[in-house]
């Protein structure tokens, strides 16, 4: 029997369609085999099993363990200080220890001498700042009474007059470090500054004076005295030296005031302060030429500084 085209159309149609049908069919996915119990055998609900409407956690992935009401997504707040210094804090050199300051010369002290070597009814008479104008004339009066003193001079004056330096030395008296420049006020300067200034006059007073030239003491300008600079100059064999007796004929005061408070004020083995330099010194010279008579006939032997 024969078919007719429209029928035949629509069986190829029909079968088009069940051939698309069970393509997709075959390439549907599989569902995964379950532990379902076999058919017609209800499965239990077991305790562990979320209650109907649940969604029920993938098998393949452990369950999330429970969150902690305080824990959250933010990170841990830092540790409180504990106050010491962490493993990465780069910690301080160790201070190195002070270096210790040398001792003093043997046999020099760093103490302020204010009395003669001898002690007893003696005086030490000391000019300061020289040499100068009046050097020659206190020379002089010296060499006419037999007395001897002791000249604490500056570097930059024994360096401009040598031949006083030596004729100081040549008759019998002695020397005295009084600094370089005589700046004041002395205590205040860099430590490094002072002991140029001790040490660099000491090396120009022996310049001066020649070989064979001691300096035994330092006068500090002024009389600024600390225990530094004290220990600086015993470091280099200076005895500092001071005095008991300052009649202030630095400033002037009139002859008869120089002479009347070295009178008063003198007890055996002290030290008297005058000057020969650094100004007018006419009234020095005519006070000495009236204390020298006086010292002798009070029965005063003239000594040096004790070292």
């Amino acid at each position: 029997m024969r078919i007719r085209p429209d029928r035949r159309t629509r069986y190829g149609l029909t079968a088009l369609l069940a051939a698309a049908l069970l393509l997709s069919c075959t390439n549907a996915p599989h569902p995964e085999p379950s532990s379902a119990a076999p058919v017609g055998h209800p499965v239990s609900p077991s305790p562990a099993s979320s209650p109907p409407g649940s969604p029920t956690p993938s098998p393949s992935l452990p369950p999330r363990p429970a969150t902690s009401p305080s824990s959250s997504s933010a990170p841990p707040p830092p540790a409180p200080p504990t106050g010491r210094p962490s493993s990465d804090t780069p910690k301080p050199p160790p201070t190195a220890p002070a270096t210790p300051k040398p001792p003093p010369a043997p046999g020099t002290s760093s103490s302020v001498v204010r009395s003669t070597a001898s002690g007893g009814r003696t005086v030490a008479l000391t000019f300061d700042d020289g040499p100068g104008a009046a050097t020659g004339a206190v020379l002089d009066l010296l060499a006419r009474y037999g007395a001897r003193a002791t000249f604490c001079v500056t570097g930059r004056n024994a360096t401009a007059h040598p031949a006083a330096v030596k004729r100081i030395r040549a008759e019998g008296h002695r020397l005295c470090d009084h600094s370089v420049n005589h700046p004041q006020p002395f205590a205040a300067l860099p430590r490094q500054q002072q002991e140029y200034e001790i040490t660099a006059a000491e090396e120009m007073i022996v310049g001066a004076g020649g070989a064979g030239t001691e300096v035994a003491w330092f006068r500090a300008p002024g009389g600024a005295f600390t225990a530094d600079n004290q220990l600086i100059a015993a470091q280099h064999g200076l005895r500092p030296l001071g005095w008991s007796v300052d009649p202030r004929d630095w400033a002037r005061p009139g002859t008869p005031a120089i002479v009347a408070t070295v009178q008063r004020e003198l007890r055996p083995g002290g030290v008297v302060l005058l000057h020969d330099a650094g100004g007018d010194r006419s009234q020095t010279v005519a006070a000495l030429g009236r204390l020298l008579p006086w010292l002798i006939a009070q029965g005063y032997a003239f000594d040096f500084p004790a070292v």
